[in-house]
Parts: structure tokens; C-alpha cells; sequence
């Protein structure tokens, strides 16, 4: 496959688009167009079309781009109709085609029935088990696949640099999890000639008891590297604090506020209020690590890109990890699915109450 993500076609016998309609002319009319929307389909994701030697994942993304067409257009009668023809060819533990086709299916179908109700919720809270499973599907993420060590080193080093000399450091995360990133920090601090004097991290996130026990194996590391660590644990969204005092910043520390956007739910809570603090702290860096994804803009241009986006994830985890992998379908539905389902299903006709 071409960095372009196009396939190499040979048409030696033919050129351009005159030979090609020749060789389509002896097909009917609604033939010919189903030709023609399998070739822009294998344009979108060329790896569908090696989904089992067939035309199935062909089909599976072209009917999913028809149904997201009528939803664009508010046709959800012709939406709906479409989606159980796309149940039957999709599989969340098939293809990587089928996988994908299983997921965005499952968001469509919520976006269906959310506009048949007009409502349009914001990205709600999970509850305690289910930030439990996601965190769970975060930790094996981690350790399969490369995309999130690679966003932690490239953050460390950013941060390292920033505050490199500085005697006290006090880094602000704004949705800290497990705090898989701060080991390898500590590791860069611990290797320095001049040794820090303070080491601070104010960890925001939605439960008081993940926050302690994130804060405890943090503890634990720091002091093994004989880094003066202290971690401050603050449950809730940086965008709802009304004090900044609640930060506990001291005066003579550098500080760093980290952020790692993502679509599983919404991190910072009020944009505004976000603003509000960030521009109060003052930190000297602020480093944040996203997908490349966009949220705004048209419904159908979103689901589109989603779709291209999500494909690649969900071939290359499959590279990786064989069909009937239990890692793999956790990956998939705690976080892939999550996302998708958020991307496509929340949010108004053109995602703005994202």
C-alpha cells in the first residue's frame, strides 16, 4: 500500500476512466452505481478490500456511509433500515473491517434513536466501574501497543526541558488515571547531576479512591529513585474549580500543566472556567497530547474522518494481536468503541455541544 493510502491498480490493458467504463458498460444501471460507490468505498479504506478474499468489508463500509448519509440529512427512516444489513456483515470479534463496521454501527445506531428523541446529551460521567474497566483497557493498551509510551517520552521530554535547573516542580495533570507517564519523568529527574529539592503533582480525575491509589504507587516509585515526592489528589475537572488556592501552588515552583485529550469522556468541564485557570496559573508549559481527530464541524464529515481514523487503529492493533485475543477485544470495546460511539453518537447535528 502507498503512503497515499491508495492500492496500485494495473491497468495495462486499460487506461483511465473511458477503459474502465467499457469494462462496466455490459452492468445495469443500478449495478453501475454500486460499482462506483465500491470504488470510492476502496478509495476510503483499502484494506476492506482484502477483508477474506471477498467484497464484504466492500460492502459493510459503503452501506455504513450510506446510513451516515441519511443521518446527515435527517433521513432516519432510510438510516434505520440500513443498519441491519450492516449487523449481519460486522463482528466485533471478525475482521478488522468487520470490527470497525460492529462499533460504528453500535454509534449510529444511538445516533438514530437520540435523533428521533432530539436529544443530544454531552459526554456523561461513568461510574466508578465502568472508569475501572477503561482504566484496565488503558493499562493493556499501554503495554501492546506503542502510541501512548510515545506521547508519554515525547511529553517527559518537553517537560524535562522546561524545567530543567529548577529547584521545586509542581506538575498540574488534568486527568491523571493510573499515571503511567510519571515513572518515566521520574526516571529523567533521577539521572540528573543536580538533584531536584521538590517534586509536586496535583492529580485531577473523577474518584477520590483511583486518585489515592494512582498517588500511593507514585509515592512508592519516586521514593525508590529517592525523588522528595508529594502528590496532591483534587476529584473533579479543572474547568469547575471556582478557587484557584485549591491548586495548592507555592511560590518559587515551576509549574507544568499536562493534558491528555482523548474522546472517552470530557476531561476539563467548563471550557471557560479552564481558560479561566490556566490563565491564572501561569505555567510556564503546557503540554498536551491528543488524537489527530478532529470533533467539530458537519456530522457526516466527522463519521468520515472518524471512520478513516479508527480503520488504521483497529488494523494495526490487529497486526499485533491474533483475532480471539481477549486483550484485543478489550482494547477495542473499552476504549475504541467508547470513542467512536462518543465521536458519533454525542453531541448536536454539527457536534457543537461537544
Amino acid at each position: 500500500m502507498s503512503a497515499s493510502g491508495k492500492r496500485a491498480v494495473d491497468l495495462s490493458s486499460t487506461s483511465d476512466e473511458e477503459p474502465i467504463k467499457r469494462r462496466r458498460s455490459h452492468l445495469s444501471a443500478e449495478e453501475d452505481l454500486q460499482a462506483e460507490e465500491e470504488e470510492e468505498v476502496a478509495q476510503l479504506h483499502p484494506a476492506a478490500c482484502e477483508d477474506d478474499g471477498d467484497s464484504t468489508g466492500l460492502r459493510l463500509l459503503g452501506l455504513l456511509l450510506q446510513c451516515a448519509e441519511c443521518v446527515a440529512i435527517d433521513n432516519l427512516d432510510d438510516a434505520g433500515r440500513l443498519l441491519p444489513e450492516i449487523a449481519e456483515l460486522s463482528s466485533p470479534f471478525g475482521s478488522s473491517a468487520q470490527r470497525v463496521g460492529a462499533y460504528f454501527a453500535d454509534a449510529l445506531s444511538s445516533r438514530i434513536i437520540s435523533s428521533y428523541l432530539g436529544t443530544y446529551s454531552p459526554l456523561s460521567p461513568f461510574s466508578k466501574t465502568h472508569v475501572q474497566k477503561r482504566l484496565s483497557a488503558v493499562q493493556i493498551y499501554n503495554s501492546v501497543a506503542p502510541l501512548i509510551k510515545f506521547s508519554h517520552f515525547t511529553a517527559n521530554q518537553a517537560i524535562q526541558q522546561a524545567v530543567d535547573g529548577a529547584d521545586q516542580v509542581h506538575v498540574i495533570d488534568l486527568d491523571i488515571m493510573q499515571g503511567l507517564q510519571w515513572p518515566g519523568l521520574f526516571h529523567i529527574l533521577a539521572s540528573k547531576t543536580r538533584k531536584i529539592k521538590s517534586f509536586r503533582i496535583t492529580g485531577l480525575g473523577s474518584s477520590a479512591e483511583l486518585l489515592s491509589s494512582t498517588g500511593q504507587r507514585l509515592a512508592e516509585f519516586a521514593s525508590a529513585l529517592s525523588i522528595p515526592f508529594q502528590f496532591h489528589p483534587l476529584e473533579g475537572k479543572i474547568g469547575n474549580i471556582k478557587d484557584i488556592n485549591q491548586l495548592n501552588i507555592k511560590l518559587g515552583e515551576v509549574v507544568v500543566v499536562h493534558w491528555m485529550h482523548h474522546c472517552l469522556y470530557d476531561v476539563t468541564g467548563s471550557d471557560l472556567g479552564a481558560l479561566r485557570i490556566l490563565s491564572l496559573i501561569r505555567p510556564k508549559l503546557i503540554t498536551i497530547v491528543g488524537q489527530d481527530l478532529s470533533h467539530g464541524g458537519s456530522f457526516l464529515g466527522r463519521f468520515v474522518e472518524a471512520l478513516h481514523y479508527y480503520s488504521a487503529l483497529f488494523d494495526a492493533l490487529g497486526e499485533g494481536l491474533a483475532a480471539e485475543s481477549e486483550e484485543r477485544h478489550t482494547v477495542e470495546q473499552q476504549l475504541y468503541g467508547c470513542e467512536i460511539r462518543n465521536i458519533v453518537a454525542v453531541g448536536g447535528r454539527n457536534g457543537q455541544a461537544r
